[in-house]
């Protein structure tokens, strides 16, 4: 809903203030009862995507499979073009 404000009269635009004032204090008491009503420990609406606190790390025998793989892989593509 898209208003021109500088169209409507000063009567309006005091109705207007009074009642965003009211819907502002009906939010804030909303989010008082739902505060309540719903504990600070409790799970977040929305899901919440876990972070990492560090830098991840491999063990050396990870590396060494995963080297060990690669190197496979390559000896395998070097093998077939030798057949060529």
């Amino acid at each position: 809903m898209s208003i021109d404000i500088r169209s409507l009269g000063s009567k309006q635009l005091r109705q207007a203030t009074l009642l965003r004032e009211k819907i502002e204090a009906l939010e804030k008491q909303l989010a008082a009862v739902l505060d309540v009503v719903a504990p600070r420990h409790s799970e977040p609406a929305t899901p919440a995507t876990k972070t990492r606190k560090g830098k991840r790390k491999m063990s050396a025998e990870g590396k060494a499979r995963i080297s060990a793989a690669q190197k496979a892989r390559w000896a395998k593509v070097k093998a077939a073009k030798k057949v060529k």
